[in-house]
Parts: structure tokens; sequence; C-alpha cells
């Protein structure tokens, strides 16, 4: 009888810039790795829904995160975001925005999209239209897309989903846990270079 597949959780907020930073070294992970082990998606909620501006102080910090992440990394960011936008600290919309393209089979799609309108194009997806323009562009189903996005069960989705992410013990993005025979433990993130987090996945499943 053969064992039952390890499950790797890949912990991310949509508007999480350290995932952004990431997804090119996840990404290689996720490939070495995706034939021994079942990936699952989990949502962090970083941010709950507000209307309220964000204070100049929180653009200026997260602004030099972004700077901070392309110095190490590389990776692209649109920094005209805070001087055509007015951010708010919300990211719940566009983890709801994932949901409800995870209902049509296209979360990864859809989280690519938020991605690229966010960091490229200098997007807000704290706003529902902008999430509706990204389902727009993967082909969505946007009348199933427009009421799964504003539906009271799709909040009730996200909040469960952050409760078990919570339960893993940890509240940054991006976070890995590996659950194997019921037990989960954490895996390091080098942001840099997949080879490790691979070898030490393949290591604990042989």
């Amino acid at each position: 009888m053969s064992e039952e597949k390890a499950t790797l959780y890949y912990v991310y907020d949509p508007m999480c810039s350290w995932c952004w930073g990431y997804k090119p070294t996840w990404d290689k992970v996720k490939q070495a790795v995706s034939e021994d082990m079942k990936i699952v998606y989990v949502l962090g909620g970083l941010a709950p829904d507000s209307d309220v501006p964000m204070p100049k102080e929180m653009q200026v910090q997260i602004a030099s995160y972004w700077q901070k992440i392309e110095n190490y990394l590389g990776t692209d960011f649109n920094h005209q975001f805070w001087e055509t936008n007015t951010p708010r600290r919300s990211t719940y919309p566009s983890c709801r925005a994932i949901l409800a393209a995870r209902e049509q089979g296209a979360e990864l799609s859809m989280l690519d999209a938020i991605q690229h309108s966010y960091y490229l194009n200098a997007k807000n997806p704290s706003d529902n239209d902008v999430l509706i323009e990204c389902a727009k562009t993967i082909g969505l189903d946007m009348e199933r897309f427009e009421l799964d996005l504003l539906s009271p069960d799709t909040h009730k989705m996200l909040l469960d989903e952050i409760m078990f992410t919570r339960s893993l013990g940890k509240s940054g993005f991006p976070s890995l846990f590996l659950e194997q025979e019921g037990k989960i433990t954490e895996l390091p993130i080098d942001y840099e270079k997949s080879e490790g987090t691979v070898a030490l996945l393949k290591s604990r499943l042989y």
C-alpha cells in the first residue's frame, strides 16, 4: 500500500512584497518537488479591510521594503505606485479575489495577475475594481467572480483560512510548512537559492 503524499504548504499574501521577491526561487522549488508532494497555497491575510488612507510614515516604510528587496534580489518594482495611488493597509480584498478565482480553478493565475498589477503596473489591489480588471485579464466567468468576490461566504472562507494559517504557528510571509503523517514542521526560507530548500525537502521524503 502506497503512503499518502506529504503536503507542502506555501503561506502567502498576494500583496506581500517579500512573496513577490521570493517568487522566482519559489517557482524553482515548486517545479523540483511537485511530483513528490502535494503543494497547497494558503492565504495568510496580511491586513484587514480598511477604507483609511495609509499613514505617510507607513507608506515610506513599505516603499523602503520594496527598495530593500529590489537591491537584495533584483526584483522589479514600479515605485510610481506610491505617487499615483492612495494606498490603504488592506489586503483582504485581494485575498478574497484569490478565493473567488480558486472557485474557478484559477488561483495561481489570479495571484500572478494581482502581483503584476500591483508591483509592475502600479495599480492598487485593495480596490475591487482593480481585482475585477485582473479577473477579466485571465478570462474568468465575470458574473460568478463578482458575486463570489463580495460574498459573505467568501469572507468566511478567508477567515477560516487565516485561522488555519495561524494554527501552523507563523504569522510572517512567505512561509513553508511540510506535513508528513500528521506532523507539521516549518522550513527555512532561502530567498536567493532554491537548491537548499529542494535538498531539504527531498531528504525528508527518502
